[in-house]
């Protein structure tokens, strides 16, 4: 059974990640700092490991510790308006971090590598949908911090004998199906998060940044992936490099944009309840629209989506969330 070291593994996405993994038969190990992620989301006698993947040491001693034979790496900032208002803290934890684990992996002799990136790459793209070999221009320093993480990756396996699938993601959602897992922190941002949180009652109404965009309704259009999707892609991907395959940079989205409206709309359907909202301008850094090619990805890892509907996504978000406000709503009564 290989033993897989996950940074970040007590947040959202890596989470998810660790429960793909044991369903596929590995050993996932957790490195977190506990800063954004909880101890609460790493799953029975899976191996907390409590620190800063920047630190190179540790790293090391982790990976040799559980006898890892590869590492997922999701541990970074990931908020596009924080990381406008907040860009040092976005390259010291996005950069910095990547920098600390790929010293660890080279002193512990491990060569495998599915990394966490994202779309926010690619700026605004010239074409759409977007392949992955768009030029590179991103707009704020979320996508900029991930762009140079890549490259900073490409040279250490240069040098190094690393291969690395990096995976850009587009606008993840949902929750795991078997509501194990899911967005536990307060303070939503993500679009389908903030509305469930609205249908709940968990917040007056959404605000909807700029609907003077060129796009159908005027408003944002984003590519939505299920994070129990994207959980198994980096399971495929994990697969191929232990397999021998060779390092790959892959979109991973479905190909379908969905605009800020038509999402609202879902959230609605599922709810049975209006989910109020008021319009506000654009926010810094927001492209107006960003939809994969997502071809690559499938016939590379065959990768095959399970819950690729935005009814899906936005159902098991709302499911979930509704786990976490009834102890609350219990409380009051």
């Amino acid at each position: 059974m290989t033993s897989v070291l996950v940074t970040g593994g007590a947040g959202y996405i890596g989470s998810q990640a660790v429960l793909a993994l044991m369903d596929a038969g590995f050993a996932p190990v957790v490195l977190d700092d506990l800063s954004t992620g909880l101890r609460e989301a790493v799953p029975p006698g899976v191996p907390l490991v409590v620190g800063d993947v920047a630190d190179a040491a540790l790293v090391e001693r982790a990976l040799r510790d559980h006898r890892a034979g590869a590492v997922m790496h999701f541990a970074a900032s990931l908020i596009v308006p924080e990381s406008v208002a907040r860009p040092l803290a976005y390259w010291r934890n996005n950069l910095a971090g990547t920098l600390g684990l790929l010293e660890g992996c080279v002193a512990a002799g491990v060569r495998r590598l599915v990394f966490s990136s994202t779309a926010a790459v690619y700026g605004i793209p010239e074409v759409l949908p977007v392949a992955e070999d768009a030029p590179c221009r991103p707009i704020n320093p979320y996508g900029a911090s991930k762009l140079a993480a890549e490259r900073l990756i490409g040279d250490a396996a240069a040098a190094h004998g690393l291969s690395c699938v990096a995976l850009r993601y587009f606008n993840v959602a949902g929750a795991d199906p078997l509501g194990r897992t899911g967005r536990r922190r307060p303070g939503a941002t993500h679009l389908i998060a903030v509305a469930c949180d609205a249908a709940l009652g968990r917040r007056d109404a959404v605000t909807v940044f700029g609907d003077d965009y060129d796009t159908p309704d005027g408003t944002g259009v984003r590519d939505y992936v299920h994070v129990a999707d994207l959980a198994t892609a980096h399971v495929a991907a994990l697969r191929h490099l232990l397999d021998g395959g060779g390092s790959a940079t892959l979109n991973c989205g479905y190909g379908r944009g969905h605009s800020v409206l038509s999402v609202l709309r879902a959230v609605e359907h599922a709810a049975g309840r209006p989910v109020p909202h008021r319009i506000a301008p654009r926010r810094a850094g927001d492209p107006p629209a960003v939809i994969a090619v997502a071809d690559r990805v499938r016939a590379l890892l065959g990768w095959q989506p399970a819950h690729d509907s935005l009814d899906r996504i936005v159902g098991d978000a709302l499911a979930w969330e509704g786990r976490l406000a009834a102890p609350a709503m219990r409380a009051l009564a």
